[in-house]
């Protein structure tokens, strides 16, 4: 069965940090580009960062540069990224997105509040 699944979501203070996990099942990660898009409450979908095949090429939204990164493990046919310093305003519902048959995830919720 084709799927990708987040976890690591939870809730954490400002300024702590989380680890969000997107694991494939069916086909092989790496082959393919992926990335990480969130969706507050009462707001469109954005996408949050994107990482290509390989992963020489990364990219990140403006809101999260220099906060999260987004790396392969290639070992666990996934895709992780670390939230660093996070903020209230990054409270949302995280989705992972692979272009292999345009897998989405059912989402991970990340609630940053003290």
């Amino acid at each position: 069965q084709v799927q990708v699944v987040e976890s690591g979501g939870g809730l954490v203070q400002p300024g702590g940090s989380l680890r969000l996990s997107c694991t494939a099942s069916g086909f092989t990660f790496s082959k393919y580009f992926a990335s990480w898009h969130r969706q507050a409450p009462g707001k469109e979908r954005e996408l949050v960062a994107s990482i290509t095949s390989g992963g020489e090429i990364r990219r990140y939204a403006d809101s999260v540069k220099g906060r999260f990164t987004l790396s392969r493990d290639n070992f666990n046919n996934a895709v992780v990224l670390q939230m660093n310093d996070l903020k209230p305003e990054d409270t949302a519902v995280y989705y992972c997105y692979c272009t292999y048959m345009s897998s989405w995830g059912k989402g991970t919720l990340v609630t940053v509040s003290a």
